[in-house]
């Protein structure tokens, strides 16, 4: 039989251990969430004064800024709700297929059978997006903006 002080202080330690895991845990995800922020900050600020120093901007270099828009939106949203939208993912494969396609048919002039294989996979991925916003409208996850918010 364990006495009622060793129990309440097994209780205690294992309350503080918890805390002080959630909190380590916690403040990890913030720091990996702003250092992936700001790289992606960073990195399109080394891409836009490229393109400044060049004088132009080509469909390729645009195209390059979208993706990195769209990883700084995934990274906010992921930020506010804890949740890693997947739709972001897949419109940063399309845009990157995109951005490959178009560098493909500028270097060599002339469309061949990669051009089939990559609009492919974009209409693939343009589906798995169909898919994926048909599903969560039909079978929402059941989670309210209390518990997101949280």
């Amino acid at each position: 039989m364990t006495p009622k002080w060793a129990a309440t202080l097994q209780k205690n330690i294992d309350e503080l251990a918890k805390g002080l895991g959630n909190l380590l845990v916690e403040s990890f995800h913030y720091l990996a969430l702003f250092a992936i922020g700001a790289t992606i900050v960073w990195a399109a600020v080394v891409a836009f004064l490229g393109m400044a120093s060049k004088g132009h901007a080509s469909i390729d270099d645009i195209l390059l800024l979208f993706i990195y828009l769209e990883l700084g939106a995934m990274v906010g949203i992921y930020f506010k709700t804890n949740h890693m939208p997947v739709r972001f993912l897949i419109y940063v494969g399309m845009t990157a297929l995109t951005r490959l396609m178009i560098s493909d048919l500028q270097d060599h002039h002339r469309p061949g059978v990669e051009v089939i294989y990559v609009t492919s996979a974009i209409l693939l991925l343009a589906l798995a997006t169909l898919v994926i916003r048909y599903g969560s409208s039909k079978f929402p996850s059941g989670m309210g903006d209390e518990a997101v918010r949280k």
